[in-house]
Order: structure tokens, then C-alpha cells, then sequence
């Protein structure tokens, strides 16, 4: 499989693990000769979500009745980056000097929670986007270790990376309930250890939810920046590598996992993550999956019923 067609499967997986919280019928994922598709089913409807990889890279699509209840509920939720009213970025200019957040890990039933956080100057800036900097879910793992060295090596100290383990994550998830809020709480831990290393004035999240949860979770530096929240912020250039660089962790987590297990854990949260999570129970037990998956997930009641 090329790396253009492993971004697009990744791609469809994260798509179709949003989908999952509606909780909406997804079929399996089928590859055609030029791209991926599923189906997403309601009572009433059925859309098709294809996309598509080439020398251009991804492309998605979404089929079917467009006046549908269906449709311009999947569409804003996959299209738009969130199911809350989003913030338009159509006359913010980026800022010369800034720090962009984002996150790895979020739907996905194995592995961590990453929130990464890059601190740009007009310098590193102009550095980052010569080496094609992008939003890490058009990147394949592979070009993710590689990107993430040389951002590293561009940006020097000037990155701070926040890795919740599932064991951690499902403390958290206990006393806080929300998932936004779970991820608010890591912005915000982020952004407040940045400000430890560098003097920014403004920074840049993607939009995932109210804009008060990240702003309310914020401390004494924290409450002193200006804070932007936009859906599809990835095409800020702090953004983007901060969102590589939370995916390099998460994708990190996995392979040292995976040679302690002796056993490759699935990304995602499709059929072969059920299957996986059903052989570590019966392998090491409940309390080791506790471990290395995010319990709150519904794909934990398909396991414990088997």
C-alpha cells in the first residue's frame, strides 16, 4: 500500500470513528481502485463517504440525498470539524509569533491521548512551511517520524507534548465525564507549560467544542493570551505541527507497546480493534486492557459481552 493510500485509509478511519459517536450504522471499509468507502445508515437514509488517493493526495466525498437530515448531520460533523457553531477564520491573518495546539488519539479505542503545543516565530514560521508542514491526517506514519524530526529540529525547545496513558486517560474520564472537557484540560496544560519557555501573545486550537473550556481550564499565564478557536485550524502552520508531532508520540506509544505485548494493537476503532481488545482480555486479563484502551468507548460493552 503507498503512502498516499494509507493516509486515505487513516483518513476514513478518523471519519468513521466521529461518525461512531452519533451512533449511526457504518458498513466495513472497502478499497476500490482508486479509493475508500463506507456507508452510513440511519432509519431513514444512506449516505456514502469515498475517498479518494493519487499523486494529488486525498480527496473525500460525501454521496446522497443532500436535503436529508442525515447528510447535513454527517456532513457538518465531518466537514466542518465539529457539531457546535463553528468560528470563521475567513479575515484572521496568522500571527507572526504564536503557539498552535492539537491532538492525537482522541477517537481512537487503543492508545494515549497526545496534545502537542508549537511555539512559531516569523522565522521558524517561514522554516516549517518550506518543509511542507501539513495537517498530520494527510501524512502516512511513516512521513510522520520524519517530519516530526526535522520540525524538532527547526523549533529547537519550543514544543511542549502532554501524553495521557489509557490508564491515566480513564482516571481523568471518571472524574470529568466529558470528553471536551478531558481535552480542554490538556490545551490548557499545554499552553501553560509553553508559556514556561516562551513569551507568545497569541495562540491558535482547533475547535472541538465551546470556546469557554479551554479559556476556563486556562491558569495565571494562560489567562493572560489571546486565544483563537477554529475548525480545520491544521492550515495554521503551528497547528499542523503540532499536530504531527502529537501523532510521532501516539504513533510511538504503539510500537513499544506492540514489542512488549509481542501483539500489534490496531489503530482506529473498527471490526479488527474488537477482535484485538478481545485477544489482550483473554491473553492478560481485563485489568491489562484497562491499561491500553479508553474505557468509555462503546466498543468496551462489544468486548465484555463476548
Amino acid at each position: 500500500m503507498s503512502a498516499t493510500e494509507e493516509s486515505a485509509l487513516e483518513y476514513i478511519e478518523r471519519c468513521i470513528r466521529k461518525i461512531d459517536d452519533l451512533s449511526l450504522k457504518v458498513s466495513e471499509i472497502q478499497k476500490k481502485k482508486f479509493n475508500f468507502e463506507v456507508e452510513v445508515i440511519d432509519d431513514r437514509d444512506k449516505l456514502k463517504l469515498l475517498v479518494y488517493f493519487g499523486k494529488n493526495g486525498i480527496k473525500s466525498l460525501l454521496q446522497g440525498n443532500k436535503e436529508s437530515r442525515l447528510y447535513n448531520v454527517v456532513n457538518k460533523l465531518l466537514f466542518s470539524g465539529t457539531l457546535f457553531e463553528s468560528t470563521t477564520a475567513e479575515d484572521f491573518t496568522e500571527p507572526e509569533n504564536y503557539i498552535g495546539t492539537d491532538e492525537s488519539g482522541k477517537g481512537d479505542y487503543f492508545g494515549p491521548l497526545v496534545i502537542a503545543g508549537v511555539f512559531v516565530n516569523e522565522n521558524t514560521r517561514k522554516q516549517l512551511r518550506s518543509i511542507d508542514v501539513k495537517d498530520s491526517k494527510e501524512l502516512s506514519d511513516n512521513s510522520i517520524e520524519r517530519i516530526a524530526g526535522e520540525i524538532k529540529k527547526i523549533i529547537k525547545n519550543d514544543f511542549e507534548i502532554i501524553l495521557i496513558t489509557p490508564k491515566k486517560y480513564n482516571e481523568l474520564y471518571a472524574k470529568i465525564r466529558n470528553v471536551n472537557r478531558l481535552l480542554a484540560w490538556g490545551h490548557a496544560k499545554v499552553l501553560e507549560n509553553l508559556l514556561q519557555k516562551c513569551n507568545a501573545k497569541e495562540a491558535i486550537s482547533d475547535k472541538f467544542g465551546d470556546e469557554s473550556l479551554i479559556k476556563n481550564s486556562l491558569q495565571e499565564k494562560g489567562g493572560k493570551i489571546l486565544l483563537h478557536q477554529f475548525t480545520k485550524a491544521e492550515k495554521y502552520t503551528a497547528v499542523a505541527a503540532a499536530s504531527i508531532l502529537a501523532r510521532q508520540k501516539f504513533v510511538e506509544w504503539f510500537d513499544v507497546q506492540n514489542n512488549l505485548l509481542k501483539f500489534n494493537l490496531p489503530k482506529g476503532a473498527s471490526n479488527k480493534v474488537i477482535d484485538a481488545a478481545l485477544q489482550i482480555r483473554k491473553t492478560y486479563g481485563e485489568e491489562k486492557l484497562s491499561e491500553l484502551v479508553k474505557l468509555h468507548f462503546k466498543t468496551t460493552l462489544k468486548v465484555v459481552s463476548n
